[in-house]
């Protein structure tokens, strides 16, 4: 039984990550938008990542990224979501352009829901390969 429950996992992680990389790579070859290209008047320029690749956020704004129905799930601890609910945030993230991620892991924050443990980590993984694309364009311009 134990060899079941291990081969049953091991095919999940298999098809969970299968599915992180087909959305990446959907979602890179999804151009950016010319006004998100804009350096904001408050940037200080000693960074090379914007805020909007960052997790943390200057205001408490609320932005939402048409996951409205994510609010029932505040406060509730991510390892108690139903099927119903874990499909909800999923299909959200699976969904989502990687340029948004970063924001919407700040809006969940600041909405106090929780994501799943297997989202969380492939949602910092595109925040942190956002980051170093962005750094690596950073050093070839200098």
């Amino acid at each position: 039984m134990n060899w079941t429950i291990f081969v049953v996992a091991i095919v999940l992680v298999l098809l969970l990550s299968t599915a992180g990389v087909y959305v990446r790579k959907v979602n890179r070859e999804q151009p950016e938008s010319e006004e998100k290209k804009e350096i904001p008047a408050d940037c200080c320029g000693a960074h090379a990542v914007c805020e909007r690749d960052s997790l943390l956020s200057k205001t408490d704004e609320i932005i939402y990224f048409d996951d409205e129905e994510l609010d029932e799930l505040a406060g509730i601890a991510a390892d108690e979501y139903d099927d119903r609910e874990l499909k909800m945030v999923e299909d959200v993230f699976y969904t989502m352009r990687e340029q948004d991620v970063a924001g919407w892991l700040r809006s969940l924050q600041l909405r106090n829901i929780e994501l799943p443990e297997h989202i969380r980590d492939e949602a910092l993984l595109i925040v942190m390969e956002r980051r170093e694309l962005r750094l690596e364009k950073h050093d070839r311009k200098d």
